[in-house]
């Protein structure tokens, strides 16, 4: 099922690359694992795509290089390398405590995977930049349908046990869906009862449980419930949180839990709850199972998006002191926002352009819509006005909040304050509602086209996986071979590379 451990998309072939930490002895003196270790409460497992988290570990993070270092940073420019014009997903997360609990794509569960054999999708290898002391890392940018899992863990908490955990996340990328979880789950990918998970969950899901204003917040997913405190529904000591970057810590034993959290930047951890477990049956004492999940719910729902950047779990209880000297180490490693580095020229934001279709046999053909229908059209210089303004597009800063570098919105020349957007992957022209949801389907990055020749493709910003794509002359946002007709892997690369024209209109 796993060719390795980070996958580059296509139909004909897929190679293994793994990655491992360039030397950066700067980084690291004792990293998080060691400060574990040395307040008693050892990881058990410790997963990263950006760096290492013992200082001693030489190992793959999530590629391979034939430069291991310790301590160190991924390096990024073997990765830019070999991912240049693919779709490169992540297979494997790597588990540096030695034990082998690595995480790959998760199986079917209560709730199905999005793929056609039940799985779950895969994480762009490309879809979250950060520098960390001004080296180029990459992290786990998880879509809706995403997801990770090991039901076969090692040395993981059960039944009452206790154990800590903590995790690295972007602040600013949650949604309200069933749930970004990272943490202790249930072996069989079920939901069996209440109290048989404990994971860290970011995001605003209101369904369940709450903290003060209006999220996203740091909770506890423990099954069948998030929790932010005692309370079933509330704890207003748990504050709205969105950090850029932003650190999350769940902990648990008998009859005592805590979460606590931070900016991954800069300062110390604050605690918003640390007491007795919810007031309701089922949690006192617990029934954890001891699988390992990233970015879904205990039965694989896979409603949720986040992106991770590292994270860990320990056996025992974790004291304040261990995980505030964790905090200084993650402050220390110098998390940064980095601009994606997807090639191809930036479009200056205010022109008019027009997307023309390179695929052979459809290359007079542009990008356009009718209505909220969005499709490709034969447009020539002597087109209808009317036609020529449809295939015409406003380059706007991306709507989506941080989206950054060469990401873009496209308002529509013949509807100003509309805009492309995908909703269920196929592409229409909407006003914007105003919402993140909007906000984010409307944002879109350039690169380099996947088939070259001077031509861009363009990424949806939320799912980055997925690229703008004309099929059977509609407009899709499509990925290299998936459950969709539109999905097609044939002529995909042609596909989704567009050559960029001054706008019509």
């Amino acid at each position: 099922m796993h060719p390795g451990p980070i996958r580059r998309n296509g139909r004909a072939r897929a190679l293994a690359f793994s990655l491992m930490a360039a030397t950066s002895s700067s980084l690291v003196a004792a990293a998080p694992c060691d400060i574990y270790a040395s307040g008693g409460t050892p990881c058990i497992a410790a997963h990263s795509t950006t760096r290492a988290l013992y200082s001693a570990f030489s190992g793959a993070l999530y590629q391979r290089h034939p430069a291991p270092g310790r301590g160190g940073v991924a390096n990024a420019a073997a990765q830019d390398t070999f991912c240049a014009g693919t779709t490169c997903l992540i297979s494997v997360l790597y588990d540096q405590s030695g034990r082998g609990n690595h995480l790959t794509q998760a199986p079917p569960g209560g709730f199905q995977g999005p793929e056609a054999n039940g799985y779950d999708n895969l994480a762009s290898a490309v879809g979250a930049p950060v520098t960390l002391k001004g080296q180029r890392a990459y992290g786990v940018f998880v879509s809706p349908g995403t997801g990770y899992r090991n039901n076969r863990v090692s040395g993981s908490a059960v039944r009452d046990e206790a154990e800590g955990m903590y995790a690295v996340l972007d602040g600013t990328h949650y949604n309200n869906g069933c749930c970004f979880d990272y943490g202790n789950a249930e072996t069989n990918s079920r939901d069996t009862g209440n109290g048989h998970m404990e994971t860290i969950y970011f995001g605003d899901n209101t369904v369940w449980g709450s903290g003060a204003g209006s999220g996203p917040w740091i909770m506890a997913d423990l099954e069948n419930g998030l929790f932010s405190g005692a309370n079933v529904k509330q704890n207003t000591g748990d504050p709205s949180i969105s950090h850029r970057f932003l650190t999350a810590v769940v902990k648990g034993g008998p009859n005592r839990w805590a979460i606590r959290g931070a900016n991954a930047a800069s300062g110390g951890l604050s605690t918003f709850y640390d007491g007795a477990r919810p007031n309701a049956a089922g949690y006192n004492p617990m029934s954890k199972e001891g699988a390992i999940v990233l970015g879904i719910g205990g039965d694989n729902s896979v409603g949720a998006q986040g992106t991770f950047y590292e994270g860990v779990m320990t056996t025992g209880y974790p004291s304040d002191a261990t995980e505030n000297a964790v905090q200084a180490d993650v402050v220390a490693a110098g998390y940064a926002v980095a601009p994606l580095a997807l090639g191809g020229p930036a479009l200056p934001v205010g022109s008019s352009v027009s997307l023309r279709a390179t695929t052979a046999g459809y290359d007079t053909r542009y990008l356009a819509h009718a209505g909220a229908a969005v499709n490709t059209q034969v447009v020539t210089a002597s087109s209808a006005a009317a036609l020529r303004r449809q295939a015409s597009w406003t380059v706007r800063t991306g709507l989506a909040a941080a989206s950054g570098g060469q990401c873009y919105s496209f308002e529509a020349r013949d509807a100003p304050g509309s805009y492309l957007r995908h909703y269920d992957f196929e592409l229409r022209v909407a006003t914007s509602d105003g919402s993140k949801q909007f906000r984010e389907d409307a944002t879109f990055c350039t690169g380099a086209g996947l088939s070259g020749q001077g031509t861009v493709s363009v990424r949806a910003w939320g799912y980055p996986t997925r690229y703008l794509r004309h099929y059977n002359n509609g407009g899709y946002a499509s990925s290299n071979g998936g459950v969709h007709a539109f999905d097609a892997a044939g002529s995909f690369n042609a596909d989704v590379s567009w050559a960029v024209a001054t706008g019509f209109a």
